[in-house]
């Protein structure tokens, strides 16, 4: 039943995809983000939908008749010089046997994140890329949430299997980058059903990421809290709320939670870690004797032989930062991080331009919940392998999108007005109705 009805709703979506190239974007999105056909246990669980979107989608943009523009801005300038270097890396990797399966999956990542960024046009495509990217996420979120409650916290959350978050951890970080997301889309809604239905969703979400038993959750999530409070201007209702789900999530969670989490100050004893540490300096090791460093999937036995400190402790990078030093050297994790900078600087610049006009505060608040995301994945991200995960440059999608529509300036188009650049009238009153209209993408989508 679940195959048949994965089946059903790709195929409604790739037809209506030929008509409008932005339902493809959502729905590869969608696809990618949730991965429903994990969820089936027949032929939908390994069948391409991927690929077939992606390409009725390409079709799509390169046939429509409508005005499109890739923008050239700082966050694609750097992601493409970031892809060219590593395709270079590539090509002289000490594992070529194993390399170009990954180069085919990252290529894949971005280039359809630049599709993305060239199919949206309007406000309304850009909220609902925020719902998709939200809500992809928060599905895991609710169903591992009341997991967690009705166990007790005793048994951990984990993904779909076959799919990027099918680890604990790598769930927990998911759940943590999307969060942010959600509580926007809360934001943004007037009807107070609603908003307290996204309360409810991050609550659990927040649950969910803590029955994950992941101490990088943990770790991101405080500093996410924290960022939040930051920046809040009603920093004592925003404390309380933060504590309140604090207290919520402590409340469910057993004493073996407290322990787990309690053991991050005894690194020193905890083999997890000291596995970690080990191919931390594998990596340093593997970019100081290697310029371009060692390529996709360097993080092998053989390889360990050749420069890990410890050789037959063998562990995968288990941080975004030393994944992309070991992968693609010292000139890769520059690039890696220049993306960052650019893009948190990209949410600086769109927050200062929308502050003095209230029509546009949806974006603001876009824009913040955007770099709260970045946050998160950077130091949630300091743990795991997860560089190239594709929720972290749908964050950069919607930074991207927000630029082109409402920095016309920056994005070339010094001669268009912000009224015209901004939104049709239609697309501005979505969200504003209190979640009666998500827009026309999101309706179309489901």
């Amino acid at each position: 039943m679940r195959d048949w009805l994965v089946f059903a709703i790709v195929i409604v979506l790739v037809l209506k995809t030929f008509k409008a190239p932005m339902i493809g974007v959502l729905t590869f999105a969608w696809l990618s983000l949730m991965n429903p056909h994990r969820l089936t246990y027949g032929a939908a669980y390994d069948f391409p939908f991927a690929a077939i979107i992606s390409a009725v989608t390409l079709f799509s943009l390169l046939t429509s008749k409508e005005p499109r523009r890739f923008p050239m801005v700082p966050i694609t300038i750097t992601l493409m010089l970031f892809m060219a270097w590593m395709t270079a890396t590539s090509l002289v990797a000490l594992e070529p046997d194993l390399v170009w399966t990954e180069w085919n999956r990252v290529f894949k990542t971005f280039f359809m994140a630049f599709i993305a960024m060239f199919a949206i046009k309007s406000k309304k495509d850009i909220v609902a890329m925020a719902w998709v990217v939200g809500l992809s996420l928060a599905f895991y979120g609710v169903k591992g949430g009341i997991f967690t409650i009705v166990s007790g916290g005793s048994n951990h959350v984990y993904g779909p299997d076959g799919s990027y978050i099918s680890d604990n951890n790598a769930l927990a970080l998911a759940l943590v980058v999307s969060v942010p997301i959600v509580w926007y889309l809360q934001l943004q809604t007037s009807k107070k059903w609603l908003r307290l239905g996204f309360t409810g969703v991050t609550i659990l979400c927040a649950i969910s990421a803590a029955g994950s038993y992941s101490r990088g959750a943990l770790v991101a999530g405080g500093a996410m809290f924290f960022f939040v409070w930051m920046k809040s201007k009603r920093k004592i209702v925003t404390g309380f709320s933060l504590a309140v789900i604090a207290l919520l999530v402590s409340a469910v969670m057993p004493a073996e939670w407290f322990a787990r989490m309690h053991s991050i100050d005894n690194y020193q004893t905890d083999s997890s870690s000291l596995g970690r540490i080990n191919a931390w300096h594998f990596a340093f090791n593997v970019a100081k004797d290697n310029l371009m460093g060692g390529g996709y999937d360097v993080f092998t036995h053989r390889m360990f032989f050749r420069y890990a400190p410890e050789p037959l402790n063998h562990h995968a990078a288990h941080s975004i930062y030393f994944q992309v030093l070991g992968e693609h050297g010292f000139v890769g994790l520059a690039i890696f991080l220049l993306v960052m900078i650019v893009s948190w600087r990209t949410g600086r610049r769109i927050i200062k331009f929308c502050k003095p006009k209230e029509e546009l505060k949806w974006a603001a608040d876009l824009a913040a919940m955007c770099q709260v995301s970045i946050i998160g994945f950077a130091v949630g991200g300091a743990f795991l392998t997860l560089a190239y995960y594709d929720l972290y440059y749908y964050v950069l999608v919607l930074l991207v999108g927000l630029e082109k529509m409402l920095l016309p300036a920056k994005a070339g188009r010094a001669n268009t007005s912000l009224a015209e650049a901004v939104v049709d009238a239609e697309g501005s009153r979505e969200l504003s109705a209190g979640g009666k209209h998500v827009g026309t993408r999101v309706k179309a989508f489901l």
